[in-house]
């Protein structure tokens, strides 16, 4: 539908009759030479008036009309506007940690088949879906191993942050497990984030080894910037060296900043946390709804120059035969 952004323009179209009425054609009386010889000294030619004003046209008179409502029209700033266009706006942030150490390619994790598969390829086919159903959330990507990198800034494009994920495979970030190191990533990504609701989902199958900063540490300073961190512990707690999952430890960053504490041993279990997870912090995005405009103030401009100059030629072609039809046959144009 037609809109116009300066619709008090329009108070201006009977401004030409106003001119008339309140200031009428300008006449002048001027001195002239009488000539009662006229016919005489003019050589034969016939006496005329010495000036005439032409009778506007009502051709003249329209398009003059035409013309002040297009400039009228112009400065009202016409533009079209579009249908309602509805946003859902991210109700929340969540960032998935995922832990893919040279542990992760331990084939151990029982698929919802049946089948065994490594606790990466099992975590890769379990979030693909998680990630799937995040309608109203802006989802990123943190993996780390020996230290850990932003794989998907926080975005609503949830097929590049799925295509991603599936090309991941275990040891690409290193052998170790920096545990605490990936949250502190996490929480500088957060700081970014003008989101009120923060949630950090950490998965790991070891123990921190080394981190720059303690896990406990970490854990803190997310729960001081309103991050709720639930953490999922994949690998065996009966596993030793950097491959045994540090239970406790997650267990205490989890408690720390409100969240959960969980344990994934197969996908249907790992699934099921997921939905627990999802329940406990379920929010609805606000919408955001716009119409599109698309100014139109450029098509009654080009109008009324293309008419001002159609109206130009049409003149001077008018003028032209006139001249024409006066001069003689045989004479000297």
């Amino acid at each position: 539908m037609p809109e116009f952004a300066a619709p008090w323009a329009f108070f201006a179209l009977p401004l030409p009759l106003l001119i008339l009425w309140l200031a009428p054609a300008r006449r002048e009386v001027v001195e002239a030479v009488r000539l009662p010889f006229f016919e005489a000294a003019s050589a034969g030619l016939a006496r005329s008036e010495g000036a005439v004003v032409r009778r506007r046209t009502w051709a003249q008179m329209a398009i003059a009309w035409i013309l002040w409502l297009l400039i009228v029209v112009t400065l009202a700033r016409p533009a079209w506007v579009g249908e309602p266009i509805e946003r859902s706006e991210a109700a929340r942030d969540v960032m998935l940690a995922v832990d893919i150490s040279g542990s992760m390619a331990t084939p151990d994790f029982v698929g919802a088949d049946g089948a065994r598969a490594t606790r990466l390829a099992g975590v890769q086919s379990v979030l693909d879906g998680f990630i799937a159903g995040r309608r109203d959330d802006r989802i990123g990507l943190i993996v780390f191993g020996s230290a850990p990198y932003v794989l998907v800034p926080f975005t609503r494009d949830l097929d590049a942050a799925r295509y991603l994920l599936a090309t991941l495979s275990p040891g690409m970030a290193g052998q170790d497990t920096m545990l605490g190191d990936a949250i502190g990533l996490a929480i500088r990504s957060f700081m970014a984030s003008s989101v009120e609701a923060r949630v950090l989902i950490l998965l790991s199958d070891g123990s921190d080894t080394g981190s720059r900063m303690a896990p406990a540490k970490a854990a803190d300073i997310a729960a001081r910037n309103g991050v709720v961190i639930h953490t999922i512990a994949v690998g065996e707690p009966s596993g030793s060296g950097d491959d045994k999952v540090d239970i406790a430890a997650l267990r205490s960053i989890a408690t720390a900043t409100g969240g959960t504490f969980n344990r994934a041993e197969d996908a249907k279990g790992l699934s099921a946390i997921y939905g627990q997870i999802d329940a406990l912090g379920k929010r609805e995005g606000a919408t955001v709804s716009w119409r599109p405009r698309t100014r139109l103030t450029a098509i009654p401009a080009a109008c009324f120059a293309a008419l001002v100059f159609l109206g130009y030629a049409v003149a001077l072609s008018a003028a032209l035969l006139r001249r024409r039809r006066r001069i003689p046959k045989g004479a000297p144009a």
